[in-house]
Formats: C-alpha cells, structure tokens, sequence
C-alpha cells in the first residue's frame, strides 16, 4: 500500500507564523544587547557590578507585568492587536534607552521594554499556534524561539559593530538600533489575519472559517478544525450563520483565573502545572547567564584578550551557535515529536553544564594557563546553548501554547510566561552575587543540578503532542472532549446544552 503524501507547507500559515513572530526579534536583541552595551555603561556611567547586575536582569522582572496582562489584553483586543501594542511598547523602550543622559532614565527604558518583552513572548506562540495547520503546528510554533535567536544574534553583532565608537554613542547606538524593526512589525502585523479561535470566542464564525479555510492543509481539515473549536467554545456545531452573540464573560476571558487557580479541573491542574514546570526549568538551568554574560564566562574560562571588540566577537559565536540549532530543531519538531528532542537537549545540557563546570573548576586551582581547559570550557559554553537551542529553548514555547484548553490558552500561557521571566530575572541578577559567593563553577554545577532535575520532571510528566490538534491535546492530561465543553460553560452552571442553546444566537 503506497504511503500516503505529505501535505505541501501551507504558505499563508507561514508567512502569519513568521509575521507574528518578528516581534520576537525585538525581543531577543533588547534581551542581548545589554551583555556588550553593559562594557561601556559601566565606564560611561560609573556604576558598580552591582546597579550593571540590575540593569541586564531587571528587564526579565519588568516583563512580567508585561506577560500577565498580555493574556487578558489578547482575549480583549485580540491576537493581532496585542502584537502591535506589543511593537509600540518596544519602539518607545528603545528610544528611551538609547538616549538616557544617566542610570535613573536608562532603567525608566529598560522599564517599558521589559513591559513589550512580555508581551511579546506571550502572544507570538499563541497567535501562531492557533494559526497552524496540525501537521505544520512545532515547525511554525517553533518561530518565535527562532527569531529570538535571530535577535539575540544581531544584538552580539550590533555590540561588535558598534564597539569602536565613543564609550558614550557605543551603548547609545547599540538601543537605538533596536527602536527600527518595531515599525516595520507594526505595519507588517495589519496584514495578518486575526486568530480564527479568538475569532470564533467573539462569535464571528464565517470570517474564523474562511481564515481556516486559507490556513489549513486541506478544506477537510479546515471544517474539522472549526468544528472542534466551536465545540470547545461551546457553540453548537449545527450553528452555521456568518456571526452569533456569544456571552461577555466568554468572549472577553472573564472567569479564567477562576478556573485555572481557585477551583481547577484535574486536567486542567494538570496542565498548568507542566506548562509553568517546563517554563521554570527552561530559565532555571542558566541560559540566560550565558547569554547575558558570556563575555564575563569567556574571561573568566581564561580567554584573554585586551580588545573589547575581539572579546565581543568571540562572543558573537554564542549567538550563531544558538541560531543554526534553532534552525535545526524547527524541522525535528514535527517529525521526530517534542518528547524525543525535550529529552535529548536537557540530557545534552547536564553534561555540557557540569564539564563547563569542571572546566572552570580547573582553571581557578591552577596559577599558570591550560589551553586545553580553555579549550574546553568553549566548547562546552558552545555545546550548552547547542543543546539548549535544539529542544528546551523552543519546546518551551511550542508545548506550552499547545496544552491549554481553547478559553483558557491566552491566560495560561500568560501564567507560564511570568514564570519563564521571573526566573529570568532571578538568573540574570544574582549571577555576579553567585558566582563571587560559590564560585564560577559551582554556579554551573548548580545550573547542571537543576538541569538534571528538568529532566526527570519532562521524562514523568510531559506527554507528546506531535500529531494531535489543539481541541485534542487536553485529553492526553486526563480531559474529555465532553469536559472540554463543560469547562466552557463552568461559570454559567452546571449544565451545558441549554444554557449553550439559549445564549448563542445568530446577529
């Protein structure tokens, strides 16, 4: 019996995913830039480690504003609409930064990019997720996570591009760069469609079916999926008219936090917990430290040079390293599944963790210079962010949009986001504190421990979600699909079909 053919990738679903995802970029470079901008801060300014430690990692702590608030706005205004707040937030961030005369203003700045960071990272997988085909949903899921590498690299190039100016126009040009791509995302954005399940929540199905129809493989599946995200919401599926009224507190996202916290199904605590677990292990294991200071690691593995600028473009490897594995995970995700990889990078991570800490350790216990424990502690600084870009650093995401029931989805995934900053943050600003207290290398040997921890918990706790579409994912949590439509009604009562019969109705 032949094989049946796979579906050719749905162009429109990508160009969406990509569009939607170019926020991501923003994201990643306001989030780099600081690790080269942070050279010459220093000097310019004259402030301590300790204020350079607060201001690389305050951002992350600021994004959480950002992150709780984008799900409520998303379910408000809409997927599409949230993305071009998000680039306004960003392009006056940027501005304010780049032309801060002192501390007090810089942090003002990193204030408000902090505020888009979060929502950036918060609608960009959601957006994309409800977009997608099933059988393209990890590799167009997967974007964001790419374009933040993108960003990320750009911010290492823009650091060595710039490094020969002025101290005082360095770090200054390094921000401004940043306020550009925003106007394009914001002008870009407009000629996306809207999220056909946000859509469908507002009641406006023949515009969510025609978005279906030109985002699906096929005009099979486009019925299927509008059939089980009308159920989900809990919409008859015999209802065909172009727009029906569906109540407020369903449409607007009131009674979620009910639902996810105070008095939860099992599955649905279920899911919270893997989503906001997954997204604590994912900051938690040390990335960020890496990203934020590799040119501190690189200095203290013994990479000597007097050269700002050869040190910024040693350090320019992070960035490509964590980009070409992106790349890489992006077409596994579909078809070797998430569990597989997820797996496979945070195995990889441990053990790149705790030779870069055996590495370290050898360093700081001997006077005179070891090439080859230089040597490795590079390599392995490259093989952690490798491991790291290939499974965890997308999976993250792509998981974490993927399990949340339909009317629970902005706001959960909003909840696993201010996890992922919080520990960002708690990273980024106690790494200096941390490794003057414990070493370089027991940092990284804790790092490897919590690593290893993540990996236990992915190994017990996370199902695969490869091939399943978005209304089937919550019963590998122990969901029905009859619960699924009982949770769309839970704040009207106990019984589903009356209520459902009585409260949509055609417009």
């Amino acid at each position: 019996m032949a094989k049946p053919l796979k579906p050719k990738r749905n162009k429109y679903a990508i160009l969406c995913a990509a569009l939607a995802s170019m926020n991501s970029i923003i994201l990643g470079y306001d989030v780099a830039v600081i690790s080269g901008a942070a050279l010459f801060i220093k000097d310019d300014l004259k402030i301590d480690d300790t204020k350079l430690e607060i201001l690389a990692g305050i951002i992350n702590i600021y994004s959480l504003i950002g992150s709780l608030a984008a799900g409520r706005t998303s379910d408000w205004i809409g997927r599409r609409y949230t993305i071009v707040l998000a680039s306004a937030i960003f392009f006056t961030g940027a501005l304010i930064m780049g032309l801060a005369p002192n501390y007090a203003l810089l942090m003002v700045g990193r204030f408000i990019a902090g505020i888009g960071v979060g929502y950036g990272l918060m609608i960009a997988p959601v957006y994309t997720a409800e977009v997608s085909p099933t059988s393209a949903r990890g590799f167009l899921t997967s974007f964001p996570e790419v374009f933040i590498n993108f960003g990320i690299l750009l911010g290492y190039i823009s650091n060595f591009a710039y490094a020969n100016l002025p101290e005082h126009l360095a770090w200054r040009m390094m921000f401004l760069t940043g306020a550009i791509p925003p106007i394009f995302l914001g002008v870009g954005v407009l000629a996306m469609p809207e999220s056909p399940r946000w859509l469908v929540m507002q009641g406006r199905l023949g515009e969510a079916g025609r978005v279906l129809g030109r985002t699906s493989d096929t005009p099979e599946e486009a019925k299927l999926r509008l059939a089980e995200i009308k159920e989900a919401a809990g919409i008859p599926e015999s209802c065909t008219e172009e727009v029906v009224e569906v109540p407020k507190s369903k449409s607007s996202g009131e009674g979620v936090w009910k639902e996810l916290l105070i008095s939860p199904t099992p599955s649905v605590r279920r899911i919270l917990v893997a989503g906001i677990g997954l997204q604590f292990f994912q900051q938690a294991s040390g990335i960020d430290s890496v990203v934020l200071y590799g040119p501190r690691v690189f200095e203290k593995a013994g990479f000597q040079t007097q050269s700002r600028t050869k040190l910024l473009a040693a350090t320019v490897s992070i960035g490509f390293t964590k980009t070409i594995f992106i790349l890489v995970a992006t077409f596994l995700l579909d078809r070797v599944g998430r569990r597989p990889l997820l797996l496979t990078s945070a195995g990889g991570m441990v053990v790149s963790l705790t030779m870069l800490a055996t590495g370290l350790f050898v360093i700081d216990h001997h006077t005179e210079k070891l090439p080859w424990a230089v040597g490795l502690c590079v390599s392995m600084v490259l093989c952690f962010v490798a491991f790291f870009s290939i499974g965890l650093g997308p999976i993250a995401w792509v998981y974490s949009s993927e399990i949340f029931p339909l009317r629970l989805r902005a706001q959960g995934t909003s909840m696993g986001t201010a996890t992922n900053r919080i520990m960002s943050g708690v990273i980024t600003m106690t790494f200096i504190s941390l490794y003057k207290a414990i070493t370089i290398a027991g940092s990284f040997y804790l790092y490897a421990g919590v690593a290893t921890a993540g990996w236990l918990f992915f190994y017990t706790f996370l199902p695969e979600t490869k091939g399943r579409s978005l209304e089937e994912v919550g019963e590998l949590f122990g969901g029905k699909r009859l619960e699924r439509k009982a949770e769309a009604e839970l704040v009207h009562g106990d019984v589903v079909e009356e209520p459902v019969k009585k409260s949509v109705q055609p417009v």
